[in-house]
């Protein structure tokens, strides 16, 4: 029998124009908004060993060669001696642009789980108070499985990173390496991640046996098409 459950309702806005930061390159790029997301996250800023969890990267010398990129362009600042000693100087939406801009993160599945590592594609012009609640950044939609909630590929999903979610809610979850959009229903143990469209199926997770972290719940959707 199926669930029926009271989903929340997003809208969509036109934004056209896309600006992107040209002096910094796309591996520093995501190596300042680590550092900026980790530091609004938990208070302090990340070591070199937790960027390089977070981005990939093999080798701690990868992240502080970024790092030290990003002191020398004066966004941030870096005590030696220290695994933490790193300061934000000049965050991304303080940098010299005509307008607020929020980062566009990787390819969420909206299908099977794709494999999605944070990866900023680009950043967009948009009003931070746009949506009825805050959020953190945009994530791209990549597949069909969410379009009976008008939810497209290639939209733009903004999220808000919290713990306070509820049935119903829409959620990026993460399973291992991969993520993934669906609508979320939890009972004791039980997980299920149910999709918006009748072809493809819902996913449903025993917590006892496989660990599933919810990163944070869609507070609204733009389109960029």
């Amino acid at each position: 029998m199926r669930v029926a459950l009271k989903y929340q309702s997003l809208y969509t806005v036109k934004i056209y124009s896309i600006i992107s930061m040209k002096e910094l390159t796309k591996q520093q790029l995501k190596v300042l908004t680590c550092v900026e997301v980790y530091l609004n996250k938990t208070g302090f800023p990340p070591t070199r060993a937790e960027i390089c969890k977070e981005l990939g990267f093999k080798s701690p010398n990868a992240a502080e060669m970024h790092l030290r990129a990003l002191e020398k362009k004066g966004y941030i600042s870096i005590q030696s001696g220290s695994s933490r000693g790193i300061s934000i100087v000049r965050s991304q939406q303080s940098s010299e642009q005509s307008s607020y801009e929020m980062p566009v993160i990787g390819l969420v599945a909206a299908g099977s789980p794709t494999l999605a590592e944070e990866n900023i594609e680009k950043r967009i012009p948009c009003d931070p108070k746009m949506f009825s609640d805050t959020f953190d950044y945009f994530l791209k939609v990549k597949g069909l499985s969410m379009i009976e909630a008008g939810i497209h590929e290639d939209d733009l999903v903004a999220i808000k990173k919290t713990t306070d979610i509820k049935n119903g809610d829409l959620v990026v979850a993460r399973l291992e390496d991969e993520v993934t959009l669906k609508y979320f229903k939890k009972s004791d143990h039980n997980l299920e991640l149910i999709p918006a469209n009748k072809d493809f199926s819902t996913i449903k997770i025993d917590l006892r046996e496989q660990e599933v972290f919810v990163e944070g719940k869609s507070v609204g959707l733009i389109r960029t098409h």
